[in-house]
């Protein structure tokens, strides 16, 4: 006999479960259980007499990251869990909001779902949040659009000082270089002619590693001397050199933190894909990239924004140098490839 047990994830409350048959009658409903393993175990002994684990299929809806041990230990019981898409989800809300006095999805109509959509339902395999990889990818791609962020603000208080900071930086602000020199707080032309010429070149030799020296130096007092010419003394320098500088020490905490999680990814990726498949594999577009992870991997979500080298991207042109892989593989595909995988 097949079963299905429906279940209403809570964060914080108690969830629901009910349990119905392949004819949607329901042999007990509306239990109480927290995900905790004995509570786990009392509510799966409540099953029928003789049923067979590989007849039960759970049914939730992904809730946060609540689901997530649940379907781990549902699975390991010998269970089918599957979870009901995002964009269902909302169809059935929006209908029950209509015709009915809530629009929950609530355990009964979970134990019944499968009746509804049978061929539209698939098996979750995979852990979700739960995966190290997953999680690592997805942080990642969040700290890179909050460092962006912070370059553009950073940009855009740049540009209140007038063209000639921008233009000395060679618009480069993603430099460690100029990020140090921004959060020392000296965005401030009173200050960069206090400093001299020969500290500011000796400051930039150090950080760029002797890249840049007195060239720069010369370029960031003119910048300063066309800033007082602008502005005429109106400015309030030292609040706006505040404003920079942390602005430019969030951009730098984050860039350390990328630094580290992709050192962290290339350890995982190296052990998952230790043949370099995804690495060093040719992948010039989407259809491509996924076909090659989905030959290697069994589950195609947990290679979500792994590093793909694009030789050439037909979309935008762009190519990656020699033999580099990852992060200098193009990055219009990469993101492509992220969203289709």
């Amino acid at each position: 006999m097949h079963l299905r047990l429906g279940i209403d994830i809570a964060c914080r409350a108690a969830h629901q479960a009910s349990l119905a048959d392949e004819r949607g009658e329901f042999l007990w409903s509306g239990r109480s259980f927290r995900t905790r393993p004995s509570e786990l175990e009392s509510l799966w002994s409540m099953l029928p007499t003789g049923a067979d684990p590989a007849d039960v299929t759970v049914v939730m809806e992904p809730t946060r990251n609540a689901w997530v041990a649940l379907a781990a230990w549902f699975r390991r019981r010998g269970a089918t869990v599957v979870l009901v898409p995002p964009e269902r989800a909302a169809d059935l809300r929006a209908y029950y909001a209509k015709h009915t006095k809530s629009d929950r999805l609530d355990s009964r109509l979970l134990a019944r779902l499968p009746l509804l959509h049978p061929d539209g339902l698939h098996a979750e395999r995979g852990l979700g949040p739960g995966d190290a990889m997953r999680r690592a990818t997805k942080l990642h791609s969040t700290l890179v659009l909050r460092r962006g962020k912070s370059l553009a603000r950073l940009d855009a208080l740049l540009e209140i000082l007038g063209p000639g900071w921008h233009a000395a930086f060679r618009g480069d602000l993603a430099n460690k270089t100029p990020l140090r020199f921004l959060a020392a707080g000296y965005a401030d032309p009173d200050t960069v002619r206090r400093l001299g010429r020969g500290r500011l070149a000796r400051f930039f030799a150090r950080h760029s590693r002797g890249m840049w020296g007195e060239p720069m130096a010369d370029e960031i007092l003119a910048a300063a001397t066309e800033s007082d010419a602008l502005w005429a003394g109106e400015l309030d320098y030292p609040d706006l050199a505040e404003d920079i500088a942390i602005e430019a020490r969030l951009a730098l905490a984050l860039t350390t933190e990328i630094k580290e999680l992709d050192e962290r990814i290339a350890v995982m990726l190296d052990h998952a894909d230790p043949a370099g498949i995804i690495r060093y594999g040719r992948a010039v577009d989407v259809l491509e990239a996924r076909a090659i992870i989905a030959a290697r991997y069994t589950v195609p979500a947990d290679v979500r924004s792994r590093q793909v080298r694009v030789e050439r991207s037909p979309r935008t042109g762009r190519r990656s140098q020699g033999s580099r892989s990852a992060p200098s593989a193009d990055p219009f595909a990469r993101h492509a490839i992220t969203a289709a995988t």
